[in-house]
């Protein structure tokens, strides 16, 4: 802090020797020494209690009042119920700890962490992560700013290598267990899994532990180059896993395998993984929450501001057995969900034929049919008028009748017109 304090002073000394306005001196001078006091007193750390229920009401004290509007304003059912869902992030890094914080700041119930690596200074081009956490794990450096924005979220860390054979068997167990009920069914105790990994090796085994679970999950990747990136659900049986059809295979032919190599430093742009990390989080909350579009696959190119998207179908001869065996069991289920899917959506439409149209009718507008005659419509406005008005304007009927009549007295029958307009032809 001293350090950081005198060379302020020796910066302000060198250019106030180079500037002959008193005043701009004045002004930085001022300046300076109020970036110095702020260094000399850190800020005061305001611990937010926890909150037992999510509330609605608008408040400056209630940190959920601007989550829960998107209920009041029809967007989504019920938004408290994202405090019974469980999200596995895998890979705290650029992405995955952005997409952590969003999470956590929209009030996640329970949020599992998993990264082998520790915090450098190199990664400070990125965003979360800050200077003092520098040699700490990067799972531990999570919970700690994680916990100071929202303690209501249940926040489990493991520091492991799940491309281990240890690691791999530590990951499925911790996502088997039970913590709290979830509301998207399925066998594990997450709702979803969120991949931010930056090789092959560790995607390749959120799709084989996803696969063997039949748990949803979402892939997320930033390109080499830091100017594109992806986003990708999976759910095993429906779509293609990761080993049907590697997003980087399928966009642009490069094979995975060959991205990360040894001794060479990828870009990385706080720009594009915060793009990333949004659009993989807001897909998530579409999934657990019932809202909107899901999308299986988004691109993105950021020399172009290209957001390209497609579906892919899983390959019936994929690698992976733990995939075939997902993929037979969604066929055998099919017919049985479809008709469950046809019955909700009937009683969804007769329950929307059974409400009244327009209810509330406080205009007194009335339909007419379309076989009444219209001037039975025009009798009942001229009744419907107050005393001593009447309608100036004639209705269709009359207006026709009468243009008619005035240019038959004008210019003689139709044969007569008919005769005039031949002779202006022949002529």
């Amino acid at each position: 802090m001293e350090s950081e304090v005198k060379a302020l002073l020796e910066t302000l000394n060198c250019v106030q020797s180079s500037l002959s306005d008193s005043d701009l001196v004045s002004q930085l001078r001022q300046h300076g020494e109020k970036i110095i006091s702020l260094l000399k007193s850190p800020p005061q750390q305001i611990k937010r209690e926890k909150i037992k229920e999510m509330s609605s009401e608008v408040i400056d004290s209630n940190p959920y009042s601007r989550l829960m509007a998107l209920k009041r304003m029809g967007i989504v059912n019920n938004y408290e119920q994202i405090r019974n869902f469980s999200v596995a992030v895998v890979g705290v890094g650029g992405v995955g700890s952005v997409a952590a914080e969003m999470l956590t700041r929209c009030g996640i119930g329970r949020l599992l962490l998993y990264d082998y690596d520790t915090v450098e200074l190199a990664n400070m081009n990125r965003l979360f992560f800050r200077p003092e956490q520098a040699g700490m794990t990067k799972t531990d450096a999570a919970v700690q700013t994680l916990l100071q924005i929202n303690p209501d979220v249940i926040l489990e860390s493991y520091t492991i290598n799940i491309t281990t054979m240890d690691g791999f068997n530590k990951f499925v167990e911790s996502l088997k267990r039970q913590v709290m009920s979830h509301t998207r069914g399925g066998s594990t105790g997450v709702d979803l899994v969120l991949s931010c990994v930056d090789n092959y090796e560790a995607r390749m085994v959120v799709n084989q532990a996803c696969n063997e679970l039949g748990q949803t999950w979402m892939e997320s990747g930033v390109s080499e180059d830091a100017v594109s990136g992806h986003i990708q659900l999976l759910i095993p049986g429906e779509t293609a896993c990761f080993a049907c059809a590697p997003p980087l295979v399928v966009a642009s032919g490069i094979d995975e395998r060959t991205l990360k190599r040894e001794g060479v430093c990828a870009a990385s742009l706080p720009t594009t993984m915060g793009i990333v990390a949004g659009v993989l989080v807001q897909n998530a909350l579409k999934y657990l929450l019932q809202f909107g579009l899901v999308s299986k696959y988004l691109g993105y190119s950021a020399l172009k501001d290209f957001f390209p998207t497609m579906e892919m179908r899983p390959n019936p001869q994929c690698s992976n057995e733990a995939c075939l065996d997902r993929q037979k069991e969604y066929l055998e289920q099919k017919p049985a969900r479809d008709a469950a899917k046809a019955a909700a959506e009937l009683e969804s439409a007769e329950s929307e034929a059974s409400i009244p149209l327009h209810s509330d009718n406080i205009w007194n507008i009335s339909v007419v049919e379309d076989h009444e005659p219209v001037s039975s419509v025009s009798t009942a406005k001229q009744e419907n008028l107050p005393d001593g008005l009447l309608w100036e304007l004639p209705t269709a009927d009359t207006l026709e009748t009468t243009l008619s009549e005035e240019i038959l007295a004008e210019n003689g029958d139709l044969d007569d017109l008919q005769r005039q307009l031949d002779a202006l032809n022949a002529s």
